[in-house]
């Protein structure tokens, strides 16, 4: 029962983690589409922001991964 749990919680942090990268990339797109002078500032913040959401499906992971094994 735990390894489904733990499945379930990976797939989950998965899934989150791909839409929220999604979502940061095509709001940068747009927003060089409107601005082109900015790309270079969309573009680092864009760097910034798709590591930080990112890290709370690795977060997730690893504390399934815990309780799977602990």
């Amino acid at each position: 029962m735990t390894a489904l749990a733990v499945a379930i919680v990976a797939g989950l942090a998965a899934i989150g983690g791909a839409i929220a990268v999604s979502i940061i990339v095509k709001a940068t797109i747009e927003g060089v589409t409107r601005q082109p002078e900015l790309r270079g500032q969309l573009q680092t913040l864009m760097f910034i922001g798709v590591p930080l959401a990112e890290a709370v499906p690795i977060i997730a992971i690893v504390i399934s991964f815990l309780l799977l094994f602990l």
